[in-house]
């Protein structure tokens, strides 16, 4: 890929950031995800106007690109994204097995403007008994035996 493809598909990321935060459907974050040279997947952040947390720009992206491409890992497909991916964002990037992220803006700049994803993180180096939302563990031998149900199905998909 050359550099002035790279540059096309990352103003189509920032593009539709700005097509996102100017129509009001959320803020201004937006990302492609591009395989042999072609855009496979667009989104734009959608927090707001799809009442969901997670319906961020590379969310909606990966989501697009899984449904164009019939698949549910893209380790052939860049990602190309108008701001530095939050935690949230990066584990579904690395749970999709993406190959490469190109970003614009860092998470600092983020910050800047009132995003600030930097107490997530903070949370995961925190050990899990003192974080901020309390977690502990409920009913694990009654949740094991469908783990071992899954480990013994014959017709299972690994991902």
């Amino acid at each position: 890929m050359t550099k002035e493809q790279q540059k096309t598909f990352m103003r189509e990321a920032i593009e539709l950031s700005r097509k996102g935060s100017q129509s009001g459907k959320g803020g201004p974050f937006g990302a492609v995800i591009v395989k042999d040279n072609q855009i496979v997947g667009r989104g734009y952040n959608q927090v707001t106007s799809a009442y969901d947390p997670t319906a961020h720009a590379e969310i909606v992206a990966i989501r697009d690109a899984c449904q164009n491409l019939n698949t549910f890992h893209l380790e052939d497909c860049i990602l190309f994204t108008s701001c530095e991916p939050c935690p949230m964002c990066l584990g579904a990037i690395y749970w999709a097995q993406i190959k490469h992220i190109y970003y614009a803006n860092t998470r600092k700049d983020a910050a800047a403007i009132g995003f600030n994803d930097d107490f997530i993180y903070q949370e995961f180096n925190v050990p899990i008994e003192n974080r901020k939302i309390p977690t502990e563990p409920f009913l694990r031998e009654e949740a094991n035996l469908v783990f071992q149900h899954w480990q013994d199905k014959d017709d299972r998909i690994n991902y």
